[in-house]
């Protein structure tokens, strides 16, 4: 496709533009989108990614504090796991976790693991689990005004806290 422009080169830069409603189309070569100023407008959505991770991670107030903190396992500062977009050790996450959450959040929808849990993990993760759903399953059914259920959920739910105390 030629640039709509000089109508000489093939066109690289490819604008969509839509203000209320009306969407208007630019297909350019490079040159063009130059002249017209639109590789400041590109370069400008910032493709470092130190950038990117950094906007992630933390707010601009926090940013000028994230350096001050450092992590006990990897010495790593906030601002260093914000760049990188990685953390650096475990501790990382306990040091940073009110930092982190909600990036976290963000990024994944959940900050709890919703996958498989390996057979080795034990009874007690399986009964938390367990635990978790029978209270939620309580709540609807409290909503629902189930009450013999609800007394049958509540004292399942204790004898499986029972036994996880033992």
């Amino acid at each position: 496709m030629l640039c709509q422009n000089c109508e000489k080169n093939t066109a690289t830069t490819f604008i969509k533009k839509t203000i209320n409603g009306n969407t208007k189309e630019w297909h350019l070569c490079a040159e063009c989108a130059s002249k017209q100023g639109f590789d400041s407008m590109i370069n400008g959505f910032g493709f470092d990614l130190g950038d990117f991770w950094g906007s992630l991670f933390a707010e601009p107030s926090t940013r000028s504090i994230a350096d001050t903190v450092r992590c006990e396992g990897c010495g790593h500062s906030f601002r260093e796991i914000a760049e990188s977009g990685k953390a650096g050790c475990p501790s990382c996450y306990r040091a940073y976790y009110d930092r982190l959450l909600p990036s976290i959040q963000r990024i994944h929808g959940k900050t709890g693991h919703t996958g498989k849990v390996p057979s080795g993990a034990g009874e007690k993760l399986k009964k938390e689990k367990e635990i978790d759903h029978l209270q939620k399953e309580l709540s609807e059914c409290i909503a629902d005004q189930q009450y013999e259920k609800c007394a049958q959920l509540r004292d399942r739910i204790r004898e499986l806290e029972e036994e996880e105390k033992n």
